[in-house]
């Protein structure tokens, strides 16, 4: 049984140290996994799976190998950041393989992608044709960008003459029959407005709505529970 509490406790410490460690690099240890980033992951990931399953290694050491390697990643990402000749060699650097709409096979074999590859990242980004690109990016997170032929680019408000209009953000108010006081606060609006803005189209009562939000300028909508959603909650 000691060893299921010792197992339990460093664990639980474990994640909350990697927490805290991913929290303080932000969120593009997340988002954009670059080689250095990968192999932060890996390490330390490792550091805590070993710590659980060693008798000798205590919470503290764990604590001061993931505090020291935390540190250590800190110091890289502010090194990145303000001196950007370290950036290609730490983070990589992007990858022009389609120029001018000629497929560079010299940044293909560079960059260990082959034509199959290429054509699925291609895909994902709405281009079913690589004679569609004009220039695709491989960035250094593995995505790519693509910038299309101008045949094939969506055209522009500005090319169809629409007359220009503000740009509003849509807000969720309501979600999973809960109202999101947080977003009506953001937006200086009440619980009592949004109640009364569902009544007037025939809900009396938010748990009976899945989703619903708002956008200035709009009238609310809102996404009831199915029957069969009904039923179940």
């Amino acid at each position: 049984m000691m060893d299921y509490g010792r197992i339990a406790v460093e664990l639980v410490i474990g994640f909350f140290a990697l927490f805290s460690i991913t929290q303080l690099l932000g969120k593009t240890q997340i988002t954009q996994i670059t080689p250095f980033d990968f192999i932060s992951a890996l390490v330390l990931g490792e550091l805590v799976g070993n710590a659980l399953y060693d008798n000798d290694i205590g919470v503290v050491k764990i604590l001061f190998t993931l505090g020291l390697w935390g540190i250590l990643i800190f110091l890289l990402e502010t090194i990145t950041q303000k001196v950007r000749k370290t950036r290609g060699l730490l983070e990589g650097r992007p990858s022009i393989v389609i120029h001018k709409g000629i497929i560079n096979k010299k940044e293909l074999k560079k960059s260990k992608l082959d034509i199959d590859q290429l054509r699925h990242l291609l895909r994902s980004k709405g281009a079913f044709s690589i004679q569609e690109v004009e220039y695709a990016i491989l960035e250094t997170d593995g995505t790519v960008s693509v910038l299309k032929k101008h045949p094939y680019a969506q055209p522009l408000n500005e090319d169809l003459n629409i007359p220009f209009k503000a740009v509003t953000l849509p807000i969720p108010v309501i979600s999973d029959g809960e109202i999101l006081k947080d977003n009506l606060d953001e937006f200086n609006l009440s619980k009592q407005w949004l109640l009364n803005e569902i009544k007037k189209i025939g809900y009396h009562n938010p748990k009976d709505i899945v989703f619903a939000e708002w956008e200035e300028g709009k009238p609310i909508y809102v996404m009831p529970y199915s029957e069969e959603d009904a039923t179940t909650n």
